[in-house]
């Protein structure tokens, strides 16, 4: 892990657990995303739309064996989830502003069910523009929901009206892949999902994202 991410990471963990250091600990948060957004930002700069469905590690095992697009859409309908639907008790953005429409999305769910070539498929028939108004605009709407959050928030628990609810969306597919996702989410606490997906999901996939890049632009 990019040593300065994790030293940031460490430090978002030590603050937010404190209520004297909670609302610093937000401020490092979004200090982290900040960085991280600059990458993001970079592919789009950097790469051609052929380079966002590469898969130059396809067959290896970790999180860069997918795409660019693909992480990029995953981190961020993740997150579309976790904070609208389950923290904010609201509708999510890709809803609410048509984006499975605007993005040309085969799928509305996080794509974790997808495995080699579909991943590769499903990356080139997104509209990356609309993938990147997605992505600026769960930013911003996270960032107004983290800078809502009280030291006493952290403890609120997700329980089982919030599983019916995610379940009743069909934003998680039933494939062994995906499914898990919710019993997952549904045993944390607010202070258990800023650690995953708000933190630490972005680190893993971007960095992911930076080899895959690399190795695009060494070819």
């Amino acid at each position: 892990m990019n040593a300065g991410w994790s030293d940031l990471n460490k430090r978002i963990q030590l603050q937010i657990k404190k209520k004297d250091t909670f609302y610093a600990g937000i401020d490092t948060l979004l200090e982290l995303r900040k960085e991280l957004m600059k990458e993001i930002m970079c592919f789009k700069e950097l790469l051609n739309r052929e380079d966002f469905n590469t898969m130059p590690f396809i067959n290896a095992k970790g999180y860069h064996n997918k795409t660019i697009a693909y992480s990029l859409y995953h981190i961020f309908r993740i997150e579309d989830i976790v904070s609208n639907s389950l923290i904010g008790k609201r509708e999510q953005i890709f809803f609410k502003d048509n984006y499975r429409e605007r993005m040309k999305s085969p799928i509305m769910t996080t794509g974790n069910e997808l495995i080699k070539q579909e991943i590769s498929i499903f990356s080139s028939k997104l509209d990356l523009d609309e993938l990147y108004q997605y992505i600026s605009d769960i930013d911003v709407s996270t960032t107004q929901l983290l800078k809502g959050l009280s030291y006493e928030d952290l403890k609120i628990k997700m329980n089982e009206q919030d599983e019916k609810l995610i379940k009743s969306l069909d934003v998680v597919s039933n494939d062994d892949n995906a499914v898990w996702l919710i019993d997952y989410w549904c045993d944390k606490n607010i202070q258990g999902l800023i650690q995953m997906p708000f933190s630490r999901h972005w680190i893993m996939h971007i960095e992911a994202s930076l080899r895959i890049k690399n190795k695009i632009c060494k070819s």
